[in-house]
């Protein structure tokens, strides 16, 4: 059966309106946390939501420090790097990774969540992650989101 008439649907990137929007990550979960973000950077809570397309808005997330994990994921969640050579595969556990660098906890929390493609790459940019509660961009007068 053919609906004559009726046409999919799909946005082009000068009918793409990107928004700036500000989220306070103090005391928040952080898988929780990311979903939020991941869905808001794709565009899907939009209704021109386009997979082959950035339809998404930009995202500064503030107090990126505070973030909190359940269970013993402090002690137990492992991050490793190697640097090429024999023998040299470093480990360091989710606490220490939140004192030394708090924004790839959340930057590589997201980027896990998004699909693996050219486009996630290019949305990718699009977060801006302080860990502290102060941020430059001020001039894009983001608005406040309650996650």
């Amino acid at each position: 059966m053919v609906l004559v008439g009726s046409k999919t649907f799909s946005a082009k990137k000068k009918d793409i309106e990107k928004k700036w929007f500000l989220i306070d990550a103090k005391g928040k979960n952080l898988g929780r946390l990311s979903t939020e973000i991941v869905k808001i950077l794709r565009g899907k809570n939009k209704p021109v939501f386009t997979p082959n397309i950035d339809c998404g808005d930009y995202i500064i997330v503030i107090n990126a420090s505070e973030i909190k994990v359940t269970g013993n994921k402090l002690a137990d969640k492992l991050y490793y790097r190697h640097s090429g050579y024999v023998g040299n595969l470093k480990s360091m556990n989710l606490k220490e990774m939140l004192e030394k660098n708090p924004n790839f906890v959340l930057r590589n929390s997201v980027k896990g969540m998004l699909p693996h493609n050219k486009i996630s790459r290019h949305v990718l940019k699009k977060l801006k992650i302080y860990a502290g509660d102060t941020h430059p961009h001020e001039a894009q007068k983001p608005q406040k989101i309650v996650i």
